[in-house]
């Protein structure tokens, strides 16, 4: 009886089943070693854009803010001066304002076709060593297409690799999405070789796939916010450019030029 009952009782008791170990959780770093040749391939590339394209932005946006300050730096210089002369001397001291080299250019080129002008003296009302020329329409065109050329070049220079930035974000996500497309073709792959769709079958290449979309993303956002952002800074300068263009030939037109 006690033996039986001793049975029972032990039959009845449920053993608790060991916990379970899980295992290690993979890195990105992880997965990103562990990735075919292709996807390694697609990551070192995004990688690489994304290195050149923040390396860009920094230097773009030091650059653009230095030449926004010295812009208004040289034009409240440019009308404190008494004259011309003066202003030019000035420039030296603003390389990187674009409006300075844009005066640059035009008071060069006033001051070579006024050296081989024998022009009246100015009267007391023009500024100092300011002379009245006699030069016609055809003079003041070529310091018009010289203030414009100067401008253009400027533009250039303020420009320079922002083309970069766009193609990086305009490719970056369609190169993270070859990684994308490539990782779930892995994962078929892997699928009809294992006969089943498990997530161990079928997890690693998945993984591969959404860090190759991540990366792409993560080179292709930062390029494009920073690329409409000195877009919008260069239009600033260069409005800054043409309206002091104006100005200028105005003075020109009221100092240098006779009805």
């Amino acid at each position: 009886m006690d033996g039986s009952l001793g049975d029972v009782s032990v039959g009845l008791v449920t053993p608790t089943p060991a916990p379970l170990v899980p295992g290690r959780e993979l890195s990105t770093i992880d997965i990103m070693l562990q990735a075919e040749p292709v996807l390694q391939l697609t990551l070192l590339l995004l990688m690489v854009f994304s290195i050149v394209s923040w390396g860009i932005i920094l230097y773009k946006y030091r650059y653009l803010r230095q030449a926004a300050r010295e812009t208004a730096e040289f034009l409240d210089a440019f009308w404190r001066s008494d004259s011309l002369d003066e202003a030019y001397r000035s420039v030296t001291s603003y390389p990187h304002a674009p409006v300075a080299q844009v005066f640059r250019a035009g008071f060069a080129e006033l001051r070579r076709l006024l050296s081989g002008d024998a022009g009246e003296k100015g009267s007391s009302k023009d500024p100092p060593g300011v002379p009245i020329s006699n030069m016609g329409p055809s003079s003041l065109d070529n310091v018009i297409r010289s203030l414009r050329r100067a401008g253009t070049a400027q533009v250039t220079v303020l420009e320079r690799r922002l083309s970069f930035l766009a193609t990086c974000g305009s490719t970056s996500p369609f190169i993270g999405l070859f990684g994308t497309v490539w990782g779930i073709l892995r994962a078929f792959q892997r699928i009809g070789a294992a006969g089943s769709a498990s997530i161990a079958t079928v997890g690693p290449a998945i993984s591969e796939a959404l860090i190759a979309t991540a990366v792409g993303l993560f080179a292709a956002i930062p390029a494009v916010i920073a690329y409409n952002y000195f877009l919008s800074r260069v239009r600033v300068l260069t409005a800054e450019m043409d309206n002091f263009s104006s100005d200028f030939l105005n003075i020109v037109k009221r100092h240098f030029f006779k009805d």
